[in-house]
């Protein structure tokens, strides 16, 4: 290709790339907390309640993500003749945003319940002989030894996150991926060319291992509790 093009498909490449740094990011802000509420829904013991998290854990984790953002997006048309995600890009990523933060929350109040689990029982039956209430327990002790260990299988999900952001395409949001390989097929000029496609390769690997440095320096900062 000539420089032209490649200033072409750079251009169209950065900008699918935004978009999946966009919603990797909304993904992040959402399932983060709402695993949260997951995770004390699940361990609530009001029966119904934990009995429904573990059915939707149960059919969330249990079912590709792709399915989910078909269902997602296409469902409520399909279904009720209802569009609430509207049309256009913004619809599309809206939908997929929505997907994404519903699956990965459920994982996320997985990767808690484990952490809670792993702190002895003694800490807690301490902390009520002193007078401490259940909440006091958790945000004060607790909650920093959970996160020292859940922050590795955290990290696997977040690079596993990056990932998964391509199958965002299925519903056509124009990640990098789909930038790519619009040039395969014909776009701008440029038609059957696969350079571009095999290069959307290079931002996932580069854009993994700044998170992985990060992620592995954050580890380091909280090896308090050796």
């Amino acid at each position: 290709m000539t420089a032209e093009q490649w200033k072409i498909v750079f251009n169209a490449l950065n900008s699918g790339f935004l978009q999946t740094l966009r919603l990797f990011t909304a993904t992040l802000l959402g399932a983060v907390p709402l695993g949260f509420l997951i995770m004390f829904a699940r361990r609530s013991r009001f029966r119904p309640l934990s009995a429904l998290i573990q059915v939707l854990s149960w059919i969330i984790r249990g079912s590709p993500l792709m399915i989910q953002l078909l269902i997602i997006y296409y469902g409520p048309g399909l279904a009720f003749g209802w569009r609430p995600w509207g049309g256009g890009e913004a619809g599309r990523f809206s939908a997929a945003a929505a997907a994404f933060v519903i699956n990965y929350a459920f994982y996320f109040a997985e990767i808690y319940r484990g952490g809670i689990a792993s702190i002895p029982r003694g800490q807690e039956e301490a902390g009520l002989v002193l007078g401490m209430t259940r909440s006091q327990i958790f945000f004060k002790v607790k909650l920093l030894q959970m996160v020292k260990a859940i922050l590795p299988p955290m990290s696997n999900e977040i690079i596993t996150l990056v990932k998964d952001t391509s199958l965002s395409r299925i519903i056509a949001l124009q990640e990098v991926i789909w930038a790519g390989q619009a040039f395969l097929k014909g776009s701008q000029g440029i038609s059957g060319n696969i350079l571009p496609l095999l290069f959307t390769g290079v931002y996932y690997l580069v854009f993994n291992g700044l998170l992985t440095v990060l992620l592995n320096k954050l580890e380091k900062k909280l090896n308090y509790f050796r």
